[in-house]
């Protein structure tokens, strides 16, 4: 489903209680006043009722065609062109959605196409140029400071403005259902040939690579199981985000096709040790268990009356988060940093870890930045004691 920003604007519909992703919660209370005590986890297909004194955003999409016909092998996504209810968002953010949830928001064929066809949307300027992230190579400053006009975009608040005025500074990666992604279409991979299991596995890479390079810093909300190519996503994204008690898992070695492929993003985000023993051994963790830094982990209550508490907390994190970032920040500086950021980590120097080199290069990124819009205006605020008004 490819929401537009156009259709993303947000239509208030308040009428009565809505139903949003079942987030995992591993106690539950009875009310009327007893004592609550813990009990076993609820299972994945206990949804939790939203407050009706919650306003949520009724975002409406069309089916629309993401890529070249579909085989007829290949699933399209299944879930129906209706009404998806999710949390609003502020003007400067957009949803990118996983859609199959009657498949457990596994990326099929076209759920994948549909991904790449969202964020190149998102990613497009108005000349029609697809505006991500150069690569994360140090050597590029060279070319910043010399004033090439290929990444002029990425510099000066003018060029950024005309390019981008009518796109997102934010993305925020959902899906609706209990299950945040299960990974690949296993059934529908079996039925492909050679030449479509290639491009179903090239457009996974493609959509992590421009998530990765979406210079909109990509905000991931994880509100069920995440397990193989679906945990690969979520990790993919700059800000995950969940309870303590989601579960994820690399399940391959247990059909005989380990999960290579997304440990490439589960080794940088989680750590090359707990990654490789989930890979190995196909073992569920849960994001408590990894602990906060790499996600942005929410607690889980134990000894609240409402089975809601859980969820409101996490949609709380999830919308301050959003919030933040489209803020009460600028577009651009957040763009350059994320590439600034990404970059310096892959720097080695001649002896030890890198870290002079690093240093020294970062400082000449700060100079750089320091004489765009955004960074006047927030230095000139600061010491006004006043508001920034960012122009981008």
């Amino acid at each position: 489903m490819l929401v537009s920003a156009s259709t993303n604007r947000e239509r208030h519909d308040s009428a009565s209680p809505q139903f949003i992703p079942a987030v995992s919660q591993s106690f539950r209370g009875r009310a009327g006043g007893r004592r609550l005590r813990p009990t076993r986890p609820l299972p994945p297909s206990r949804a939790f009722r939203i407050p009706s004194d919650w306003t949520l955003s009724r975002r409406w999409a069309t089916t629309e065609p993401c890529h070249s016909t579909p085989t007829s092998k290949v699933s399209p996504t299944s879930a129906p062109a209706d009404a998806v209810s999710l949390p609003s968002l502020p003007k400067k953010a957009a949803y990118v959605l996983i859609n199959n949830p009657a498949k457990r928001n596994a990326l099929a064929l076209g759920v994948l196409r549909d991904l790449k066809s969202q964020l190149e949307g998102y990613l497009t300027g108005s000349s029609g140029r697809l505006l991500t992230l150069p690569a994360f190579d140090p050597a590029i400053l060279d070319k910043m400071e010399a004033g090439d006009e290929e990444y002029a975009w990425l510099l000066d608040g003018g060029a950024w403005r005309k390019e981008r005025a009518h796109l997102p500074n934010v993305l925020v990666l959902r899906s609706e259902g209990p299950v945040f992604s299960s990974g690949h279409d296993l059934k529908e991979l079996a039925g492909l040939s050679h030449d479509e299991v290639k491009e179903t596995f090239a457009l996974c890479a493609d959509v992590m690579r421009l998530i990765r390079h979406s210079p909109a810093p990509v905000v991931c909300p994880i509100q069920g199981l995440a397990t193989a190519a679906g945990f690969q996503l979520a990790m993919s994204s700059d800000y995950p985000i969940t309870l303590a008690s989601t579960p994820f898992r690399l399940p391959g070695a247990t059909i005989g096709l380990p999960c290579t492929s997304p440990s490439t993003a589960i080794s940088r985000r989680l750590g090359a040790g707990l990654a490789y023993r989930m890979l190995a051994t196909a073992d569920t963790i849960t994001a408590g268990e990894v602990g906060s830094g790499a996600i942005d982990i929410v607690p889980v209550s134990q000894w609240e009356e409402s089975t809601d508490v859980n969820g409101k907390a996490f949609e709380k994190r999830a919308a301050d988060v959003i919030a933040r970032l489209a803020d009460e920040t600028a577009g651009q500086p957040l763009a350059l940093g994320k590439w600034a950021y990404w970059t310096q980590l892959g720097i080695r120097g001649s002896g030890g870890d890198g870290y002079e080199e690093a240093a020294a290069w970062a400082g000449r990124v700060m100079a750089l930045h320091a004489r765009a819009e955004d960074a006047k205006e927030g230095i000139a605020a600061f010491f006004g004691k006043r508001k920034p008004e960012w122009k981008t």
